[in-house]
């Protein structure tokens, strides 16, 4: 490509970073205060992008309109961001920061059917901006006017808030709220006010940034998801709270994808490398590469010590005689569904989805709740575990069963390989480092054609014939079964032990001569396993498999099972799973806006059983017996 092209490309990087930036600084003062990793962040932007389409629609293309239509936008955006805190966050500051990640998943699915209820589902387009609309020159290319005032607009943000924060009083407690808000609530600040003052500004800034979007793309309901991991990307490649680190991460990233695009189709030793293709992974590769080796990202910090974290988690009760027959009576009913097959011809279906569900939830808690390792890329293993099923079983030839029991061993290497890079760290930022690791094998899933079959996936995978009819059903009640049973004597065993030890005191754990990482890979070893197993049985129950297996949806959706049912306990993944595919089977049919109705269902369950279904049975349990 010509010297003019790449600084076309470096131009539009630095437009793509501005719009990056505004989204992402709201994100980042969010947590910085609140520590809420807050994933309706995205809805905040969409909507931002909804509601300045209507006011430019209702007060005209004019100058004044239109520039009020996108303040007035911001505004309305900053409203909600701030009605959300007081109502809901605001109740949940003292949950573990996975209760509050389900949370605002759930604002996620609300935020989601209100845009659909009032927009419609069709693309809403919106004019240009008066007085920007043409283009200019550069060599013989143009760009548009409109792109060198984003490019200003990044800039000119991070000044006002660099000012807001360092010249005024309510600047310099944002500041000490996060480095020590315990200290500051000691002193006489009422932080509750500050912290939804801090929420109303970060959500303005993402209303802010998605109305001035309103030129450049059109209005969508995929943009919630669609922005948020980029957003994540670059707020923890920056470091978590530091708004001129996510300015820099922006601008890096956006210019990275920039270059891939600039390159184009590249020889190399006679291998043609399609640089535009990276642009769907080329954040997360970077991400990877800088928390390996900068932890706490470009220039954050170590987050600060909590000194009220959430209560102490009981030790592990082995399940009496009641628990016991009712988990036989449970399996006797699995079993039985078959036989009513005439009467509940679509049970028997549902039942297949759910063993599928309850094996890929055990599979994350076993790594996240009983390890203590926060996971957004768990579907990783779980779509590394049907694909290779379908290649070994399609591709090479193996059996079905050769195949179900290979295919897990080549998710099990893949959790081995990134599972040493992910134990170096924790929290957020470990979450983050799997997720960036799942984003990387979608983007091979997808792009890789003449072996996964690129979006079409794969397809005509069926069970032997042995297997046909209700027999598949059969064989998966008996695989999960054994290994949900195999999970329950792990976590009772001295290594299940010592991995929960290392999860509440990893200092501790290591003083008593344990070797926390060894014993936290090994973990994620497992669970990877597993997960692939999860998989390898989701490939022949539906007949092939897609990349949708890989998205951050459905690592998501693992995410919800386990805490819907509890985290705490070792029945929660196997309810949450269980309950996950009834309510949103059940929604599914009764409405269009089930994402809402199944949002509403999970705020309600974090907000009433903050321990999850069944950690609040077994609670419930455990002190009946202490009394």
């Amino acid at each position: 490509m010509q010297l003019t092209g790449f600084v076309v490309q470096f131009l539009n990087g630095l437009a793509e970073a501005s719009s990056l930036f505004l989204v992402a600084a709201g994100l980042s003062l969010i947590f910085g205060v609140s520590r809420i990793v807050n994933f309706a962040h995205g809805s905040l932007y969409m909507l931002g992008i909804y509601v300045a389409y209507t006011l430019v629609q209702a007060w005209g293309h004019g100058p004044a309109g239109y520039w009020l239509a996108i303040l007035c936008a911001a505004l309305a955006i900053g409203l909600l961001g701030a009605l959300t805190e007081l109502l809901l966050l605001r109740r949940i500051y003292r949950a573990p920061e996975m209760f509050q990640l389900l949370a605002t998943f759930a604002l996620v699915l609300v935020f989601n059917d209100m845009a659909l209820w009032i927009w419609g589902p069709d693309d809403l387009l919106g004019p240009l901006a008066p007085g920007l609309e043409g283009s200019v020159q550069i060599f013989d290319r143009y760009l548009p006017v409109y792109d060198l005032a984003m490019i200003v607009a990044g800039p000119l943000v991070l000044l006002l808030v660099w000012l807001l924060l360092t010249r005024t009083r309510w600047g310099t407690l944002i500041r000490a709220a996060t480095q020590d808000r315990e200290i500051l609530g000691a002193l006489g600040v009422n932080q509750a006010w500050l912290f939804t003052g801090v929420f109303a500004l970060g959500a303005f800034l993402a209303g802010l940034g998605g109305a001035l979007q309103i030129p450049r793309q059109p209005a969508s309901l995929t943009l919630d998801l669609g922005i948020i991991g980029d957003v994540f990307v670059v707020v923890v490649v920056g470091g978590m709270g530091s708004l001129p680190g996510a300015y820099l991460a922006a601008l890096i990233i956006a210019q990275l994808k920039a270059l891939c695009i600039a390159l184009g189709v590249v020889e190399l030793f006679g291998v043609s490398i399609a640089f535009p293709k990276l642009t769907l992974v080329v954040e997360f590769i970077f991400m990877a590469f800088v928390l390996v080796f900068k932890p706490w990202g470009l220039m954050g910090k170590p987050l600060s010590i909590m000194r009220h974290a959430a209560s102490v988690e009981p030790p592990l009760r082995s399940g009496g005689t009641a628990f016991r027959l009712g988990a036989m009576a449970l399996l006797a009913v699995a079993a039985a569904l078959p036989l009513f097959s005439a009467g509940l011809p679509y049970a028997t279906v549902i039942a297949q989805d759910m063993l599928v569900a309850v094996l890929f939830a055990v599979s994350l808690h076993f790594m996240m709740g009983l390890g203590g390792m926060p996971t957004f890329g768990h579907a990783a293993y779980f779509g590394i575990g049907a694909y290779s099923t379908a290649l070994l079983f399609k591709a090479a030839g193996l059996g079905m069963l050769a195949s179900i029991v290979a295919a897990p061993m080549v998710a099990a290497l893949a959790a081995v390989v990134f599972g040493w890079f992910c134990i170096r760290l924790t929290g957020v930022y470990l979450a983050m480092l799997t997720l960036a690791f799942a984003q990387i094998i979608w983007s091979i899933v997808y792009q890789w054609d003449d072996v996964t079959g690129g979006s079409n996936g794969i397809v005509g995978i069926w069970p032997d014939e042995i297997l046909a009819g209700d027999g598949y059903y059969y064989f998966s009640l008996a695989v999960v079964a054994i290994l949900v049973l195999l999970v329950r004597r792990m976590a009772f065993s001295p290594f299940g032990q010592s991995l929960r030890a290392a999860r509440d005191s990893s200092l501790r754990a290591d003083a008593l001569g344990m070797d926390v990482k060894r014993i936290q890979w090994t973990a994620f070893a497992i669970a990877g396993l597993f997960a692939g197993v999860a998989g390898a049985l989701y490939v022949f129950s539906k007949g092939g498999t897609s990349p949708e297996v890989i998205t951050v949806g459905k690592s998501v959706d693992g995410l919800v099972m386990v805490l819907l049912g509890g985290i705490q306990s070792l029945s929660g993944p196997i309810v949450g799973a269980a309950g996950f595919t009834l309510l949103q089977d059940y929604f599914v049919g009764i409405t269009e806006y089930w994402r809402a109705l199944f949002g509403a269902v999970i705020l309600l369950i974090v907000l009433v059983f903050p321990q999850g279904i069944a950690g609040a049975f077994e609670g419930r349990r455990a002190w009946r017996a202490d009394t």
